[in-house]
């Protein structure tokens, strides 16, 4: 039989506002910083870290995930100026 997942609520610290740091990370790097944040979050679960701690990896997990998206739209979506020379 298989343990039920345990679950914590959690509330946010702060509003969650990213600022959009241009080239700040490429899609590689940021998928490489992703891993090793749910790595850490493993580990923090694991040694049942405080909810603070919890707080702030969940933090830094979704503003790597907010820039990856952006990074991911910035490649693969041509900019205003490839648009119109293709017009």
């Amino acid at each position: 039989m298989t343990a039920p997942i345990h679950t914590v609520v959690m509330t946010s610290l702060r509003p969650i506002r990213f600022k959009r740091r241009r080239a700040a990370h490429t899609v590689e790097s940021l998928t490489e910083l992703l891993s090793t944040l749910t790595l850490e979050r493993q580990t923090l679960r694991a040694s049942e870290a405080g909810s603070v701690d919890l707080e702030r990896n969940r933090m830094a997990i979704a503003k790597a995930q907010w820039e990856l998206s952006y990074a991911l739209i910035e490649r693969y979506i041509p900019g205003p100026a490839a648009v119109q020379s293709a017009a």
